[in-house]
């Protein structure tokens, strides 16, 4: 009876052992910092619903425009405010694209350690019956009835009565875990529906900016053809010009300590990297819309459609917006009393106040404001009095189309 006792004791003793050895662990996991949660998604989620309900606002606006058939300018200013907008989208649900794809890489890994943690508890159970077995299959029962006293029977019974509730917690964590795991993977499978309706929803965006765009490109034509628009027109074009340069002004005045601080290189970076012939030259000219004489202030370089404009030197960007003539435009300001316009663009890359150097990207080429086709038109400001761009290229070798011929500028 004594041998049968120490085996017993033994037996438990043991698995005593294997308990300690691997700890009771519940479903806990913990977020790194930095991790992606669903509320930023969330977030991105009504940007996405405000900028939807900003370009149902231009699609009832432009219902009403395209009635007046006459009013093709009106028409490619909204379709220009709706290209902006879904451009936004497209950024939007670009970043919700890849926020997913981190959230989806963060549940992965959680729903991993879990399974991990459960396989972990489930073997420490198996590890617990297979030396109770080998021993006999001894039961609690059996060890309470060989005790040799009442003290050995309250020994054992406080000894019996820990390893049930060990026993009851690693089938408690089971099940969490069980439970947890089974949520996890819900989750994970929402999240990666809810991406593939993101990506689906880029993909029909897309496809409405390219049949806008051709719309605008459309309508180019028209606005070219029609005289009953061009007084109109050129006096837009003179309002818009004087509001910028009083914009500019102000901006320059208001940011006129950090711009002293950025040091501005002693030569111009020409500002369209292998586009060096011009439509237009800085001076008297006949409009592209008007048809009519006016004085051009700036250069016209054509390029393709998102062709990177560049800073010319480095500054302080005082003016990024979309308005008048300039249609999205760009200013910056330098510390040498210089200033560089860039205008029409399809996509602007900076924001007010922004320090950038040069060659450092502003925008994309494009036609926006009153432009008839792809190119950036480059202004320079010398103490707010715009002059010749031309005369900081001197050394650069330059062409212009003249009644379709390509000349050398002789500068």
């Amino acid at each position: 009876m004594k041998e049968r006792q120490n085996r017993v004791r033994r037996v438990l003793t043991l698995v005593l052992a294997l308990a300690l050895v691997i700890p009771l662990s519940g479903p806990t996991v913990v977020m790194e910092s930095g991790a992606v949660t669903q509320q930023e998604i969330d977030a991105l989620k009504s940007d996405a619903n405000q900028l939807n309900q900003q370009k149902k606002d231009i699609q009832n606006q432009l219902k009403s425009v395209r009635a007046d058939k006459n009013d093709a300018l009106g028409k490619k200013e909204l379709l220009e405010e709706q290209i902006d907008v879904i451009q936004n989208e497209i950024s939007n649900l670009n970043a919700q694209i890849t926020k997913y794809s981190e959230l989806i890489g963060q549940k992965e890994t959680e729903l991993a350690e879990n399974e991990e943690k459960r396989q972990e508890q489930y073997e420490l159970f198996c590890r617990r019956v297979r030396v109770m077995e080998e021993d006999g299959q001894t039961s609690y029962w059996s060890i309470l009835f060989d005790s040799s006293d009442f003290s050995d029977l309250l020994d054992n019974f406080m000894m019996i009565e820990e390893f049930i509730e060990y026993d009851n917690g690693i089938m408690e964590n089971l099940l969490a875990l069980q439970k947890q795991i089974e949520e996890e993977k819900a989750e994970l499978e929402t999240a990666k529906a809810e991406q593939e309706t993101a990506k689906q929803a880029q993909v029909t965006a897309r496809q409405e900016l390219k049949s806008q765009e051709a719309e605008v490109d459309k309508l180019i034509g028209e606005i070219s053809a029609k005289e009953d628009q061009l007084e109109a027109i050129e006096a837009n074009l003179k309002a818009a010009a004087a509001a910028a340069d009083a914009e500019i002004k102000k901006k320059e005045k208001e940011l006129a300590a950090q711009i002293k601080n950025v040091p501005s290189e002693s030569g111009f970076l020409w500002p369209l990297t292998n586009y060096n012939t011009l439509s237009s030259l800085y001076g008297s000219r006949i409009h592209p819309i008007t048809g009519k004489a006016n004085n051009h202030t700036g250069i016209d370089i054509p390029a393709p459609k998102g062709t990177p404009i560049l800073a010319a030197k480095s500054g302080v960007v005082v003016t990024s917006v979309k308005k008048g003539s300039y249609g999205n435009y760009v200013v910056v300001s330098h510390s040498d009393g210089t200033s560089t316009l860039y205008a029409h663009m399809s996509v602007r890359s900076v924001k007010e106040g922004q320090t950038v150097k040069q060659g450092q990207k502003l925008g994309e080429v494009g036609t926006t404001g009153s432009s008839t086709g792809n190119h950036l038109h480059f202004e320079v400001r010398v103490n707010g009095s715009r002059v010749d761009p031309l005369k900081y290229f001197k050394d650069k070798t330059l062409y212009v189309t003249y009644k379709g011929q390509k000349q050398r500028l002789k500068l």
